[in-house]
């Protein structure tokens, strides 16, 4: 297809879709347009049928309710772009890019486009020898929307899921074969049968999920966010799961000791405290001096850690669901995609730690991504806090200091932020906020 005959087609595209005369819907069925760019352009409800799109870049492009039945788009590059309600069955995204698109309500179940021969056979539409099927393996699908997407059946060997919202998706018999599903949402989705052998779990939420005949052998499940039901179910019970201190063969107390020495003398005596991936459920850590301590990963539901020392700790991916953090020093903590819905943070202090250096840099505590739905940070210290994309549906933050925050995109809704200071704080794109 020609630059020409693109552009006039995308000229009457747009006279149908603001219903003006000579307006005509897009028709590219069954055309070549692999490399082309068609980034940034309205193209909701056009019709891409069996189209060829090997390679396009199609960047911030609106593609909403199109159909894009039987498609080629290996390697093809649609970030950020708008795929709602699209029709994608049969749609191979083999090492296609669709970094934080939007494909809520996605149809991406299988698919083929029949042909009738002159002799009157019926055979598959084929690309390059490629048989179309529904298809994302190998593809980097990071932070896209894919809530009450439908992917029954899908093959999504191989592919980076990270922090991917998949809400209510319909992934029933899906192949999630060494797929990264790290800090997935799949609240409600739909599992049954899934095969996720090998998959990456780590702080991923499956809350409400159905698991039944799912297969997870090798799948890492170290800070998977599970319900307690779920946790016991057979299918789950054959992922890689965080082991108790004991289990691990480890002496906690003992490292503690340790850990305190080795604060106390900067490094020079004791060891630091790597306890990653480890299930630390209901211990009591209160008043520990856990700095720069390693907790990645780890399993620390309704634990104990009030007026806990964590300056400088390492909480990325971590269960704290429950846990009491009242007056916890968290200053320049990561708690990077941690968990902490229903957790204790009254007057806990998350603000930025001084970094001593020629530069005397401020490392303030990142909370990116992290889940803190009905949270109670009464008087909590977030100044300089990064909080962008977080959740905090349902938190307390009455007299909160959250002068300087960075909380683009976060999930505001029906938070209490009575007498909170906001002085600064970048608020764009925040849900649930009244500007």
């Amino acid at each position: 297809m020609s630059q020409t005959e693109l552009l006039a087609i995308i000229g009457k595209h747009r006279a149908f879709l603001t219903k003006q005369p000579g307006g005509v819907r897009a028709s590219f069925k069954l055309r070549d347009l692999s490399h082309m760019d068609l980034s940034g352009l309205n193209l909701a409800e056009a019709d891409f049928s069996g189209a060829k799109l090997f390679g396009a870049r199609m960047v911030d492009c609106v593609l909403t309710g199109a159909s894009l039945y039987a498609a080629d788009l290996r390697l093809a590059n649609l970030e950020r772009s708008d795929l709602r309600r699209a029709d994608l069955r049969g749609a191979c995204l083999r090492g296609a890019v669709l970094n934080q698109a939007s494909m809520a309500e996605a149809d991406l179940r299988e698919g083929t486009i029949m042909h009738v021969r002159k002799d009157g056979s019926i055979t598959p539409h084929e690309f390059d020898d490629v048989p179309v099927q529904t298809e994302l393996s190998c593809a980097t699908v990071v932070g896209a929307d894919l809530s009450r997407a439908k992917l029954s059946n899908t093959f999504l060997v191989q592919s980076d899921l990270t922090d991917c919202i998949m809400r209510g998706a319909k992934m029933a018999r899906a192949n999630l074969t060494n797929t990264n599903l790290t800090g997935c949402d799949l609240k409600g989705a739909d599992l049954t049968g899934a095969n996720l052998t090998g998959a990456k779990l780590h702080g991923a939420d499956l809350t409400g999920a159905e698991l039944g005949l799912a297969r997870f052998a090798g799948a890492l499940m170290m800070g998977t966010i599970l319900d307690d039901n779920a946790r016991r179910a057979e299918e789950v019970l054959e992922g890689i799961h965080a082991p108790t201190p004991e289990d691990a063969g480890l002496d906690l107390s003992a490292m503690l000791v340790l850990h305190s020495e080795w604060v106390e003398t900067g490094g020079r005596e004791g060891a630091r405290a790597d306890l990653s991936s480890l299930d630390l459920s209901g211990v009591d850590l209160g008043g520990t001096n856990l700095s720069a301590a390693l907790l990645h990963c780890a399993c620390l539901r309704k634990a104990s850690l009030v007026g806990t020392s964590l300056p400088m700790a390492d909480l990325s991916l971590a269960d704290l669901r429950d846990a009491d953090l009242s007056r916890a020093d968290l200053r320049g903590a990561s708690l990077e995609r941690a968990t902490l819905n229903g957790a204790q943070l009254v007057r806990a202090d998350l603000g930025p730690v001084l970094i001593q250096s020629s530069t005397g840099r401020l490392w303030s505590a990142n909370l990116h991504r992290a889940r803190l739905d009905g949270a109670n940070l009464t008087g909590a210290m977030l100044k300089r806090a990064v909080l962008s994309q977080s959740s905090l549906v349902g938190a307390v933050l009455k007299d909160a200091e959250l002068s300087d925050a960075k909380m683009a995109g976060a999930d505001l809704r029906d938070v209490d932020l009575a007498e909170a200071d906001l002085d600064g704080a970048d608020l764009a794109d925040a849900v649930g906020m009244v500007h």
